[in-house]
């Protein structure tokens, strides 16, 4: 298929998870409402502050694209906070897709807990028949000590509840975790404190990326710990992944870990492939004894 630019004004850049690549991007918000996490260097520019596109401005978008794009079957909508917009509005967008876009299979979002802590399970139901089927969720961790240090503003029990009830409204959940979250004080802490956040809900996917600087990060992580933060080389990053993976307890989630920060590439049905996936990762963790690589040369990702 050929590329069409669609005729969508962006605020650039935009953000999309890798899965996405092949979507239509519709940029219904700019920017995080939350936009405090101390890793995230996404949305820290004046031109990415939050707020909402003006709806009358997205509906004629969509319309444009089905009149341009109509083989379109999978939508994204960005920033980083869809999700934060009222269920009426919405309502209104995925109605549009659905009358523009009728090839439409598939629409999705990223999505911050706070998000769903207002909108009724019946509500998400709603959007669920309206063709929102799918949410990303950046957990990053199940550990209340570094969801605190990551100012992340949530917690075990906060992030389990909202993927507790996307699941009751039928909405498919990707869930993301960042290796390395915890650097070498909480790294079994947050290992198995996300294991068990994601043994609890269940998700349908699951995805691992690792902790990089860039733009000042370090130095907000490290503040967020006190300056007590010393973050893993590779071999310390695949040691935790082993126990991350070992502490599953998953019965049918497809799991990723491809990811441009990852230097280990691991792909797998949790829990059908976990004996495959510990024995890749027991093979990398002897490869890396070999080879020591520091986490700051990361940064190249």
């Amino acid at each position: 298929m050929h590329y069409f630019q669609p005729p969508v004004d962006y605020i650039e850049p935009v953000f999309r998870p890798p899965s996405e690549a092949d979507s239509l991007i519709l940029q219904v918000t700019n920017g995080c409402s939350w936009n405090r996490c101390t890793f995230c260097d996404m949305y820290i520019d004046d031109h990415k502050r939050f707020r909402p596109k003006p709806e009358s401005d997205v509906l004629a978008e969509i319309e444009r694209c089905g009149q341009v794009m109509p083989w379109v079957q999978r939508v994204f909508l960005a920033d980083g906070d869809a999700m934060a917009l009222s269920v009426r509005r919405l309502s209104s967008i995925l109605e549009a897709i659905r009358t523009h876009l009728p090839q439409v299979r598939r629409v999705s979002a990223y999505c911050l807990p706070v998000n769903l802590k207002r909108k009724s399970v019946e509500e998400l139901q709603r959007l669920r028949e309206l063709g929102l089927t799918l949410i990303y969720m950046g957990a990053e961790s199940g550990s209340d000590n570094v969801l605190a240090a990551f100012d992340k503003g949530e917690t075990f029990e906060s992030t389990a509840e909202a993927l507790l009830k996307a699941q009751k409204a039928g909405i498919k959940r990707s869930v993301m975790l960042i290796n390395g979250a915890g650097g070498r004080r909480y790294s079994d802490e947050h290992a198995e404190a996300s294991a068990r956040l994601v043994n609890l809900t269940q998700p349908e996917y699951l995805a691992t990326l690792v902790l990089f600087f860039r733009r000042g990060a370090e130095q907000r992580v490290r503040a967020g710990y006190d300056g007590d933060f010393e973050p893993l080389d590779a071999e310390g990053l695949f040691r935790e992944m082993h126990l991350l993976i070992s502490a599953t307890e998953l019965k049918q989630t497809v799991f990723r870990s491809d990811h441009v920060s990852n230097a280990l590439v691991l792909k797998g049905t949790l829990g059908r492939d976990k004996a495959r996936l510990l024995s890749e990762i027991e093979a990398a963790v002897e490869w890396a004894q070999q080879h020591h690589i520091p986490m700051r040369q990361q940064e190249r990702f």
